[in-house]
């Protein structure tokens, strides 16, 4: 028995002792993958032409194999600053939202509303998990914007601490919700209403599929973040995060348990002024096409007057963007990083015939299952190009065509 015990005991160490190796690593290494694929995989490429609204799609017929360009030492080695250069909107998209985070943070609103809800659901806290996962899947259903997930979680962090939960609740709200947002596309106009445009087919049509697509994929994530919720919090010690939120939760205990603040008056005119901007953001998603660049403008601007009005000063709206920029780096930088794969996939020029070859699978699919090829390569390309509307242009003229071929 004894030796059977030690080895039980053996392994339970080794359980303990693996730690995760750094994100950064893992991306490291996926480069390095694609770049040793740029020696084996064929390079080709497809002729670039004007697309709809202005923007560069692919001739689908135009593929042809040129010289292999693998991606030496010196290419390799630019891969990550070369990223970093190439995911800049997000990145200081990223920034931007960590600092406009803090100032708010800074006058009081964020607290104040927080407080209100960790009251109003003190007695059911689980029932604000499902009430703000549809109405986030719902926004970023419509105006196709996953990266507002980022600004969630720090404004709901507070209030899951409050009600009992943990970090992982907070991400998993915010995050679940707008993918299945994002995925389903509803009436998405950077992704749906493009690929409609590309593909040549009525837009917002199959409008009814997506709605069920929508409420399926939205309930089942509410099922998956609830259960972990509630395991969270009756048990606690189950969390993933449990030590690491030790901190948040001596200071976010206190929200909703103590004396109820009032909003004095410029934070009320400070409130309104915020939601205000958030009807600027949405109509100039909708409206007027913005992206990251414009509305990481408008959120500077967001910053500066909701600080002045609630009666910042000019410094402490300046610190506390410097604060919510460090609060964000770890995940700012991890965005250029993983740009950094489909750099060397570009230089080596071997996307295109991955993008080819996808499409060579999908004719061979039967007519009947030609639109769940598509809907399961587009999820392979997702880890190849990470913006929709880009995989999009890449990839739709292409699979398109072979469905289309298919079906005769």
């Amino acid at each position: 028995m004894e030796p059977s015990s030690q080895t039980e005991q053996s392994l339970i160490l080794k359980k303990k002792t693996f730690q995760m190796p750094h994100v950064y690593v893992i991306l490291f290494l996926f480069s390095a993958v694609a770049a040793i694929a740029t020696y084996f995989i064929p390079a080709g490429q497809f002729e670039r032409v004007p697309g709809p609204e202005g923007r560069t799609t692919i001739d689908p017929n135009s593929y042809e194999q040129i010289a292999q360009n693998p991606v030496g030492i010196m290419e390799f080695m630019l891969a990550i600053p070369k990223g970093l250069i190439d995911a800049g909107s997000i990145v200081f998209f990223t920034f931007i939202i960590g600092g406009l985070f803090v100032v708010l943070r800074k006058t009081g609103i964020i607290e104040l509303s927080v407080d209100s809800l960790a009251r109003k659901f003190s007695d059911r806290g689980i029932v604000v998990i499902p009430v703000l996962m549809v109405v986030f899947a719902i926004v970023c259903s419509l105006i196709g914007t996953q990266e507002l997930s980022l600004v969630y979680v720090p404004v709901i962090l507070p209030l899951m601490i409050a009600l009992g939960f943990d970090s992982v609740t907070a991400a998993g709200v915010a995050l679940t919700a707008t993918t299945a947002g994002f995925a389903t596309g509803v009436l998405n106009p950077i992704n749906t209403g493009l690929g409609q445009k590309i593909a040549g087919i009525p837009v917002w049509s199959g409008i009814g599929l997506r709605a069920a697509a929508f409420i399926v994929f939205v309930s089942i994530a509410m099922i998956y973040v609830i259960r972990y919720a509630k395991k969270v919090r009756n048990k606690p010690e189950s969390s993933l995060t449990y030590e690491e939120d030790q901190k948040k939760r001596e200071m976010y205990q206190h929200i909703g348990q103590t004396e109820k603040r009032n909003s004095t008056s410029r934070q009320k005119w400070a409130s309104v002024v915020a939601l205000a901007f958030f009807g600027i953001l949405i109509y100039g998603v909708l409206i007027q096409g913005w992206f990251m660049v414009e509305m990481a403008g408008l959120f500077i601007f967001m910053g500066i007057s909701v600080g002045f009005i609630a009666g910042l000063r000019a410094t402490e709206i300046c610190e506390g963007f410097n604060e919510g920029f460090r609060d964000v780096l770890v995940g700012a930088i991890i965005v250029g990083v993983a740009r950094s794969v489909a750099v060397v996939m570009e230089e080596g020029n071997i996307l295109d015939t991955i993008v080819y070859s996808l499409g060579q699978i999908v004719g061979e699919f039967p007519s009947m299952l030609s639109a769940i090829g598509m809907f399961l390569i587009q999820i392979i390309m997702s880890f190849l190009v990470s913006s929709g509307s880009g995989q999009a242009l890449v990839t739709i003229p292409r699979l398109w065509r072979h469905s289309l071929i298919s079906s005769v």
